[in-house]
């Protein structure tokens, strides 16, 4: 499984069906390069929702919340996860924006007369995953800079991403940028209701239906992502930390801490 990687580079396709959606929703230490051959899916990112189609990517950064929903129809996607040090400064260089293209999440599109090619690229490192002999490593990697040579010959790059939200679950959207700009506070979901223009009965399963994750786990799990960053990043108390980050109880924070990181905050700091 492409979770269990620590290194290198990984490839694979799947064809998904309406209603299929992914497990759970997470973050994970790699970029991932998402491509969508053929169908469309919906993509939550961090606190926005972009519907992509047919020959549209995202470049995902590392540690970036996200999840995935297949609406309707069926939807052929191919996925690479690599780190940065896995493509040439030289390639990254003939990038937009160059070294800047990798900071935040890109949306781009490649033009309907080279998606065949583009599938095509995606096939040959798929072959390669089968071959998986000790040459598989370098062709995967020649062919990761091969990718991104193509993507920034042929496809379209927005100067940033549309202001405008792409989906039509804007209250959805709301609530999670209420969150986001108020996770350290001890807010509660009768506020991000009213946020949202919902009940907070309504918004608790409209959340739960378009982003696979429920209100509350949402906020504890930026809640954890922001403290993980204090205790590498402060010597402050765990104890200071753990109120700081909106959570009302150490005990609390220490066992929430320990389930997401598979640490007590202490050792994870120790870690680091």
């Amino acid at each position: 499984m492409a979770e269990q990687r620590a290194e290198g580079i990984y490839a694979e396709a799947a064809v998904r069906k309406a209603g299929f959606a992914m497990p759970r929703p997470h973050c994970h230490p790699w970029f991932e390069l998402f491509y969508v051959e053929s169908g469309s899916c919906r993509f939550f990112i961090e606190d926005t929702m972009y519907d992509v189609s047919a020959g549209d990517f995202l470049l995902i950064p590392p540690e970036v919340f996200h999840s995935t929903r297949y609406l309707s129809g069926a939807c052929r996607r191919d996925t690479v996860h690599f780190f940065r040090g896995d493509l040439e400064d030289t390639v990254a260089a003939l990038l937009p924006q160059g070294e800047g293209f990798f900071a935040a999440t890109r949306m781009f599109q490649t033009p309907e007369d080279l998606q065949g090619q583009m599938a095509g690229l995606f096939a040959r490192m798929l072959r390669e995953e089968r071959v998986g002999d000790a040459r598989t490593a370098p062709m995967l990697r020649a062919l990761l800079q091969e990718l991104f040579l193509l993507c920034g010959r042929a496809c379209r790059f927005p100067d940033s991403l549309p202001a405008d939200i792409h989906t039509t679950d804007r209250q959805i959207v709301q609530a999670a940028r209420f969150i986001r700009g108020h996770f350290t506070e001890r807010i509660t979901a009768a506020d991000i209701a009213r946020a949202a223009g919902y009940s907070p009965n309504y918004l608790s399963r409209k959340f739960r239906d378009s982003v696979g994750i429920g209100l509350h786990q949402y906020l504890v799990f930026l809640r954890l992502q922001y403290a993980a960053v204090q205790l590498v990043t402060t010597g402050d108390p765990i104890t200071e930390i753990a109120f700081r980050c909106g959570f009302s109880d150490s005990n609390h924070f220490k066992d929430a801490f320990k389930k997401k990181y598979g640490v007590t905050p202490r050792a994870y700091r120790k870690q680091f």
